[in-house]
């Protein structure tokens, strides 16, 4: 990694310092750099870590105005994983927090003033950013209504932000030895913020100004087909780290849960092909079905009677590809008593279960 051009005087420490990974120049990068420096500046020092590619080729991409204005660093690994440069900016940063982003998203005007202050103001040391892609909110985390601080990793349902978009700590970083998974295509962010909301201080800037995630990328690394093995890599490395193993059962099954509707199911509903689904690759989700399910045993009892099903046909690794495919359809038709009923009345109010889950999603919105 290395220091290609001149920077930003440094002699002070930045209460943040926002780190921007970019990999070509055809990314929008001009526009996410003009969205921190000319909106987000203050108090602020950008750093933009250009993937295997000479930081000269991205300089030039940049509005000149804004260009002696960024630390450029370079990050050589040869990897098409987004994890190596964040890990690389987010070890070069000494200010008190961190802010990551991608090349193609913007902040809006003041955001990371308002995230700031409210770590000051409340002593959290992860803020949890509002996001918007295409003009409306992201609900996501479901917390509980109106909380802003002190946040649980249970009862606010924060495993629903996958992302550390916002701030984090510095010293948290340091103290809980977090770092992006490179070992893994996608999900490299997952433990890194499983472990942050279970055992740091969290608020959520629910009402500030937005992170906003762009929809002009071709590109994203993360979105590019490939084996089930390969993209649900993350969770069955996850489940092995002894810092997940040792928490309580309430915060594994929350976190369990969650891998099973978004990622687990996700791997089904974004290959709709029957074709693709081979034996191979159905032994492959079957294997991370049981490993996740074994993780935090009863996890499952909160779930819709559709994620239930579609659950059941993973497991049995068999029977029609085309049942598999619908099954993960019928999942999202949301409304309907399929998607808000559990098998067992018990658990109909849980408060992971769809009925509260959609509810918190509502007024998160």
């Amino acid at each position: 990694m290395t220091d290609p051009g001149p920077g930003p005087e440094e002699e002070t420490r930045p209460g943040v310092d926002v780190v921007i990974a970019v990999h070509t120049p055809e990314r929008p990068i001009a526009r996410a750099v003009r969205s921190v420096l000319d909106h987000n500046g203050d108090g602020a020092r950008l750093t933009v870590v250009c993937h295997n590619i000479d930081a000269a080729q991205i300089r030039a991409a940049v509005d000149p105005a804004h260009r002696d204005q960024v630390r450029w660093l370079e990050h050589h690994d040869g990897q098409r994983r987004p994890a190596g440069p964040f890990n690389a900016g987010i070890e070069a940063a000494t200010g008190e927090y961190v802010s990551i982003m991608g090349s193609d998203d913007i902040l809006q005007p003041g955001a990371v003033s308002s995230w700031y202050w409210l770590a000051q103001r409340t002593g959290a040391e992860a803020v949890v950013a509002r996001l918007e892609r295409a003009g409306r909110t992201v609900p996501t985390p479901p917390t509980r209504p109106w909380r802003r601080t002190d946040l649980d990793g249970v009862k606010d349902r924060l495993c629903y932000r996958s992302a550390p978009l916002g701030l984090v700590s510095t010293a948290t970083i340091a103290r809980l030895g977090l770092r992006l998974d490179e070992a893994v295509a996608t999900g490299d962010d997952v433990g890194f913020v499983t472990r942050l909301w279970f055992h740091a201080a969290v608020a959520f800037d629910r009402r500030g100004p937005a992170y906003v995630i762009g929809e002009d990328a071709t590109d994203r690394i993360t979105y590019s087909a490939r084996p089930v093995a390969e993209e649900l890599k993350f969770l069955t490395r996850l489940l092995r780290q002894h810092w997940f193993t040792r928490l309580d059962l309430a915060q594994r099954r929350a976190a369990v849960v969650k891998y099973l509707r978004i990622h687990l199911f996700g791997a089904v509903y974004h290959r709709p092909d029957p074709q693709t689904w081979t034996d191979a690759e159905r032994a492959d989700l079957a294997q991370v079905a049981r490993a996740l399910l074994q993780a935090a045993p009863g996890c499952e009892a909160v779930l819709s009677l559709s994620d239930r099903a579609l659950l059941d046909a993973i497991l049995a690794d068999d029977g029609a590809a085309s049942v598999l495919v619908n099954l993960a359809l019928a999942r999202r038709r949301h409304g309907r008593p399929g998607t808000l009923l559990t098998r067992d009345p018990l658990h109909l109010l849980a408060r992971e279960a769809p009925l509260r889950m959609m509810a918190a999603s509502v007024l998160t919105r």
